[in-house]
Parts: structure tokens; C-alpha cells; sequence
């Protein structure tokens, strides 16, 4: 079909704009945990540089150095010492420097918010919990976070081992079957920051990402509110007939609206689904044309995924249902 051709290039060339400008680095930290990890790297590495650098002098010294100098290369006290007691007390000490790192030792503080995070084949289920455990609100491959708050994240997974890493803000932690890991996260300041599964677990291991967004403690109260609600009611025949189109076609079968019939546990929860900024675990941004695409094309842009590609729509049909799909915010 010409309209998914077209479809296809918007997505691909609206996809640079996702993260707004953060790369996903360990070396970019903007949050009190990965500022520890990055302190921890850059003192292994300029600590392993430095080593390096000795060995290579000395390398030089064996090949091409005078012959005095050379033969003191064999010297008792200098094998002992450079090849005992210095390793000795150099690994020692970053031993001791790492394991006294804040980024090792528990945060005291309460956590604000707690998070339950899924891992699936290949998306990520977010539930927010309330001090009882009970789910406040459920969505999907997306995070969102009180900037300047402690926030703890409950991990597991539903089928095999994942691992979740959101390099600026904290450090990888596995996501196992039947387990619940802890993680602490915490932004410095408002942003957004790409996460990824870490752990090798499947076909689409490569597109199993998520986007961290951290707000304004007033802005995340806010949001979390609305996600709490049900679908808005359509208030055009054109959003009508695109919930009537999700509702015929079965997709309720595996997908979840709150307010609607639909309550499907399979895949993500679509009950807000218009305010999430990307689509099909990060890969793509969130915007008619790419929500289209995924919905004709999904088994093309994540082959073995659960989401079937729809192509049974006309254009009109296909217009209509994505509209629907955009409303829910």
C-alpha cells in the first residue's frame, strides 16, 4: 500500500528527535548514583592508563634501553616489588575505594515513588505502586519520575532474564523470572533519558528499549493523576469509529483501555496511550504516522514480537483508529 511506504519514511526520519538531546552514557551522569558509577570509571581508567603506561616503559627499556639498564630490569627487588607488592596494594586500595562508593552503599532516604517494572518479550510493563503495593496506574516502556526524589524501581520479568540500565541516572540491574531486584534511581534535574535492555534475551533484544522522563515533582503529581483515570469518552464520530474499529478487530483481546471492554493483559495498556512520547519499546516516536506503521507493520519493524501487523484496514479505517489511538491522553 503507497500510505504505508510513506508511513514508513515519516517514521524514520522523525526518529533522531526522541531523546532530545541526552545520550544514553555512563560518562554523562545526571543523577547522585551514576555520578558515583562515572567517578568509579574514570579512577579505573586513569589508574589503568597509568599502569599501562609503566609497563610500556618498561617494554622499551627491555628492547631498545642500554644494557645497564636493561640488566636492572631483572633485579630481585625490583620483580618482587613490581610484580608482587605493587599489584598487591594497587588492587587492594581500588578494592577498598570501590566498595566504600556511595554508588555500593544503601540510600538511608525514603523513596517517594515506587515503581514496578516488568520485563517482556520485548517491551517493559510499568506499574505505580501505592504504600500497600496496590497498582495506581499501569503503562508501558516508559518511566516518569519526580526529578530531585528518591524513586525506587521493584524489577522482575515475565518470561526470561532481562537486565535494566539507564546509564545516566544509575547502574544495571538483572530482571529475573519469580525475583524482585531493587534499583534506586534519582535525577538531578528535569529530563529524558534512554534506557536498555542490557541482557541478551531474544530476537528483538536490540529494540527493547524505554525512555526514563524525570519532572517537576508538581508536573509528575499532575500526570500521575490523569494516568489514574479512565479512557476519555470519544467526543468525535471519527474517535467513536476508531474505538469501534479497536473493539471489532479484537484488539482488546491483548490490550487493555480502561473505561472500555477492552482488557486485555497480554500486551502494554493503552489507556493513555497519546501522551507517551515512543512506540513498540522506544524504537520509534509517538505520532500518527509511526503509530500506523506499527499497527500494519509491526511484524516488519520487530519480527517475532506478539503484535500481529494489521492489514486488513483501508485508509479511512486505518486514519480513523490511529486517531482514536492518539486521543488517549
Amino acid at each position: 500500500m503507497p500510505y504505508r511506504i510513506l508511513l514508513l519514511s515519516l517514521m524514520f526520519t522523525a526518529a533522531p528527535s526522541l531523546v532530545h538531546g541526552n545520550s544514553q552514557s555512563a560518562l554523562d551522569p545526571q543523577g547522585e548514583n551514576a555520578q558515583a558509577i562515572a567517578e568509579i570509571a574514570w579512577v579505573l581508567f586513569t589508574g589503568g592508563g597509568v599502569i599501562f603506561a609503566i609497563v610500556l616503559l618498561f617494554l622499551g627499556i627491555a628492547l631498545f634501553g642500554v644494557p645497564t639498564w636493561r640488566s636492572a630490569l631483572g633485579r630481585r627487588e625490583l620483580i618482587i616489588g613490581g610484580g608482587v607488592v605493587f599489584p598487591v596494594v594497587a588492587l587492594s586500595a581500588l578494592l577498598v575505594y570501590t566498595f566504600s562508593s556511595r554508588a555500593v552503599g544503601k540510600d538511608a532516604r525514603e523513596a517517594t515513588v515506587r515503581i514496578e517494572v516488568t520485563g517482556e518479550l520485548w517491551w517493559w510493563r510499568v506499574r505505580y505502586l501505592d504504600q500497600a503495593g496496590n497498582a495506581l496506574a499501569e503503562t508501558a516502556n516508559e518511566i516518569r519520575i519526580p526529578a530531585g526524589n528518591p524513586v525506587d524501581l521493584l524489577l522482575t520479568s515475565r518470561d526470561v532474564i532481562h537486565s535494566f540500565w539507564v546509564p545516566n541516572l544509575a547502574g544495571k540491574l538483572d530482571m529475573l523470572p519469580g525475583h524482585v531486584n531493587r534499583l534506586r534511581l534519582f535525577a538531578d534535574a528535569p529530563g529524558v533519558f534512554r534506557g536498555q535492555c542490557a541482557e541478551y534475551c531474544g530476537a528483538q533484544h536490540a529494540k527493547m528499549a524505554f525512555h526514563v522522563l524525570a519532572e517537576t515533582p508538581d508536573s509528575f503529581a499532575a500526570w500521575l493523576e490523569i494516568q489514574k483515570q479512565s479512557a476519555p469518552e470519544p467526543a468525535e464520530p471519527l474517535l467513536l469509529k476508531g474505538r469501534q474499529l479497536f473493539l471489532d478487530n479484537r484488539c482488546g483481546q491483548c490490550h487493555a483501555i480502561r473505561g472500555t471492554p477492552a482488557d486485555g493483559t497480554l500486551g502494554p495498556d493503552l489507556t493513555h496511550l497519546g501522551s507517551r512520547i515512543s512506540l513498540a519499546a522506544g524504537i520509534v516516536p509517538n505520532n500518527p504516522g509511526t503509530l500506523a506503521a506499527w499497527i500494519t507493520g509491526a511484524q516488519s519493524l520487530k519480527p517475532g514480537s506478539r503484535m500481529p501487523s494489521f492489514r486488513q484496514f483501508s485508509s479511512d479505517d486505518l486514519s480513523a483508529l490511529t486517531a482514536y489511538l492518539e486521543s488517549l491522553r
